[in-house]
């Protein structure tokens, strides 16, 4: 018979509670660590009979780790899930309830650097340009996509923005990022001519008491989902002729990227963005270097040899990586 569920639960509730009160994560980084967790425990009950996480030895990790390569998950997943694990042993370690971590044996897949994809200014202005404004929801779609990329919301903050969050007369607006964190993000022209037309249609509708001081809403009344902008986002981009796979966060890693390729201080973009660490920032700077190693290869006069020793330097749908443009360029 195995332990209790509520018991088997107990040490990854109070890790969550953890999190919440003295890490300030946001509840979708707490769903996500207890879903990587609530995996490990299936697999504990699957494998042992017993799913109690504190009783694990090194053993029963080398063991899971098998278990999720086999599975077939992407490299990241992957090492997200020993990233919830490495936290979670470490909570354990801090509040004495286990003397050794067995994760200390555990390396992290080696993952290569990952590039988001981002939209061409081209791109961006066909996106804001295709929308139907004598639809009804025409203003507030793009207003929305006004405000993603003029200020690089996550979807998370858009549909928690306020109507007490918005200083036009000023040129900003209050953000509500990761952990309840607030920051001052400068909004454009466009963005602020786009809201109010906006504002205008908003004043006419029925609002439900939860969406009182919501800026966006639905034709109910209430606030926005993140499904509802996700889906929004992808069906402008079919609109517009956009063939790239994006989702609301392109918009966001655009604005990013458009700052730095305009001399914008890394610094400075960091703060726009709410980003707790420069390193997560410093991803820009490998979506630029990679546009200017383009720019090198295509004009350069040995471009037209398109091979060169077997190997793909550059075409439109297949970019190499920097590392290996450098290599290949150390032998011409």
């Amino acid at each position: 018979m195995g332990m209790d569920r509520s018991k088997k639960q107990e040490s990854i509730q109070d890790f969550l509670t953890y999190l919440r009160l003295e890490r300030c994560l946001a509840r979708n980084t707490l769903l996500a660590y207890k879903a990587d967790l609530e995996k490990f425990c299936a697999y504990l009950e699957q494998e042992k009979q017993e799913g109690n996480p504190e009783l694990a030895g090194e053993d029963t990790i080398r063991g899971f780790v098998g278990f999720i390569h086999k599975s077939g998950l992407a490299e990241r997943s992957q090492a997200r899930i020993l990233s919830a694990l490495r936290a979670f042993y470490t909570f354990l370690q801090i509040e004495r309830r286990i003397e050794n971590d067995p994760m200390e044996i555990i390396d992290s897949p080696k993952i290569g650097k990952y590039l988001p994809v981002v939209l061409g200014v081209g791109e961006v202005k066909a996106l804001l340009g295709s929308l139907d404004l004598s639809h009804p929801q025409g203003h507030r779609n793009l207003a929305i996509l006004e405000l993603m990329y003029g200020c690089g919301l996550r979807v998370s903050e858009l549909i928690k923005l306020r109507l007490s969050d918005l200083f036009f007369k000023e040129a900003f607006i209050r953000v509500r990022g990761k952990g309840s964190k607030q920051r001052l993000v400068p909004v454009g022209k466009p963005a602020i001519k786009a809201v109010e037309f906006w504002m205008r249609q908003r004043r006419l509708m029925p609002v439900v008491k939860s969406g009182r001081d919501i800026v966006f809403l639905n034709r109910h009344g209430a606030p926005l989902t993140r499904e509802m902008i996700f889906l929004i986002v992808r069906e402008q981009a079919k609109t517009a002729g956009i063939n790239k796979a994006i989702s609301p966060h392109t918009l966001r890693h655009s604005y990013a990227s458009h700052l730095l390729e305009n001399g914008a201080d890394l610094r400075i973009i960091q703060q726009l963005l709410g980003h707790e660490s420069i390193l997560t920032t410093e991803i820009y700077t490998h979506l630029d270097a990679s546009k200017w190693q383009a720019s090198i290869l295509e004009h350069h006069p040995r471009r037209k040899r398109k091979y060169f020793q077997g190997r793909l330097l550059l075409d439109k749908e297949n970019s190499a990586t920097f590392a290996d443009s450098l290599r290949v360029w150390r032998n011409w």
